[in-house]
């Protein structure tokens, strides 16, 4: 984990026009959109796999945690593929993104955390916001998420 007032190196990347960010040193790589294999019986968040350098993957889509509708790829939907530890394992993930913009560094003076009234995410499915110029930077909570939708 990082030290509480070190900054964040991240990647930013859009989910319906929100602005997300992962660690970076989570990602392994982005991808252009890949064949996908429905995953029958499986529940939307995690309803596909991919083929991810000979492996298969599953595919998660951050959009419905968030509560937000799938929506349809575009010529700017990526893959960030990252590795991450689930039930203590390392495993190769998929992470569908409308957009992906850049790596950054985010400091900690410019983050605070997630309110918990008057949002219209989950506030434990937030990690930390950042203020960049007017906009928000929401840096979900994997652990959250992955334990509660996984």
């Amino acid at each position: 984990m990082i030290a509480s007032d070190a900054p964040i190196e991240a990647l930013t990347f859009d989910l319906q026009g929100e602005t997300f960010a992962l660690e970076a040193g989570l990602v392994q790589e982005v991808l252009d959109l890949l064949p996908e294999t429905p995953v029958p019986g499986a529940r939307p968040f995690v309803g596909a796999v991919i083929n991810f350098r000979g492996r298969v993957i599953p595919l998660v889509d951050l959009r419905l945690a968030f509560d937000m509708s799938a929506g349809a790829p575009t010529i700017d939907s990526r893959i960030v593929v990252i590795k991450y530890v689930l039930d203590g394992e390392q495993a190769l993930i998929g992470l569908r993104a409308d957009k992906v913009h850049e790596v950054t560094t985010i400091t900690r003076d410019t983050t605070e955390q997630a309110p918990r009234v008057g949002m219209s995410w989950r506030p434990d499915f937030i990690r930390l916001l950042a203020r960049r110029g007017g906009d928000l930077i929401v840096i979900p909570d994997l652990e959250q998420i992955f334990a509660t939708r996984g």
